[in-house]
């Protein structure tokens, strides 16, 4: 078991007490965080923190597709799980626990499901890495990683963080063992878990501040005249269109833009009209660096869809995680 994974014990502890079940915990696996053996039916253990709905779409990733066999070997253990994470864990035939002891498990004739039992508030990163100014400098450095030899002025400047800031958000990160120092560079170490944690605190942290407004089309929707629309002007879309111009492989249903231009002028120019369940959100163009495209970078789109929860969106993310991250 891999260290700051100790509350896989207590959920384990937890669903003995529950349902009174001869449960065996095997530590000792190099694969997978842990094992639990019951009824004679093994499962797999991969632990999270937490799932909930800000992560739910990259835990759902990587089983795109595969057989509900090989899925029910493997059971995820987190400290808390949110109901609609639950949910979609569930309809994804994937068994899940957490510390309170909710659970759902189904293998072979093997069937344990447990619900209502009262969670402690999970506690979101307080990490200033994964707070707005660490969130957007990470999206330099992932996006464009010759900016790594930058120097902390230079930094400063590219994302409009101080100085100050740039420089904690460094020791931050070095700290955690995502950023490696040499004598001659820097290095971004363990990139799939930094990737997952700005996904997370771009969803939960970043995200809600940037959202300028949620608007309705007032026209037919022609995708094609609105890409012509965007190029044109200084905005680019994130979410299924960009995945649409990315994959060439999706028909958008919702819109996201990116655009600092007055709301006005948009929905003037788009024929938009605000509404609170409109299928247009449109979003504070955070960065500055030139992406060269109509499209916000890859990790912005990838957060985007992951967030959605949409199965189709999912599929179309771990293309993009596949092949532009």
């Amino acid at each position: 078991m891999i260290r700051n994974n100790d509350f896989i014990y207590d959920a384990v502890s937890k669903l003995e007490t529950l349902t009174h079940a001869m449960i065996e915990l095997d530590s000792k696996r190099k694969e997978y965080d842990a094992a639990i053996s019951i009824n004679n039916q093994r499962l797999n253990i991969i632990a999270k923190a937490a799932i909930r709905d800000s992560n739910i779409g990259m835990i759902l990733t990587p089983f795109v597709n595969q057989a509900d066999n090989e899925k029910s070997n493997l059971l995820f253990v987190a400290k808390y799980i949110s109901k609609s994470a639950a949910n979609l864990l569930k309809s994804n035939n994937l068994n899940y626990l957490d510390v309170s002891g909710n659970t759902h498990i189904k293998k072979n004739g093997l069937f344990i499901y447990v619900e209502g039992q009262k969670a402690d508030k999970y506690d979101k990163d307080q990490s200033r890495a994964f707070q707005e100014a660490g969130l957007k400098l990470l999206l330099l450095l992932l996006s464009k990683p010759e900016n790594l030899v930058c120097s902390y002025r230079e930094l400063s400047e590219k994302t409009d963080i101080s100085i100050g800031s740039v420089s904690n958000i460094f020791s931050e990160l070095e700290d955690l063992k995502f950023i490696l120092r040499t004598k001659q560079k820097r290095i971004i170490k363990n990139k799939k878990e930094l990737i997952e944690r700005w996904v997370i605190g771009y969803n939960e942290v970043l995200k809600p501040r940037i959202l300028r407004k949620r608007m309705k089309f007032l026209q037919h929707i022609d995708f094609n005249l609105l890409k012509d629309q965007v190029a044109k002007n200084n905005m680019v879309w994130g979410g299924e269109p960009a995945a649409a111009i990315l994959t060439k492989n999706l028909r958008p249903e919702q819109y996201i833009l990116y655009s600092n231009i007055e709301l006005s002028e948009l929905s003037k120019q788009f024929r938009l009209a605000p509404n609170p369940t409109g299928n247009l959100e449109i979003c504070e163009l955070f960065w500055k660096f030139d992406n060269n495209t109509i499209t916000a970078p890859p990790l912005v789109v990838y957060a985007d869809l992951i967030s959605s929860g949409f199965e189709r969106n999912i599929e179309m993310a771990k293309i993009i995680l596949e092949n532009e991250l």
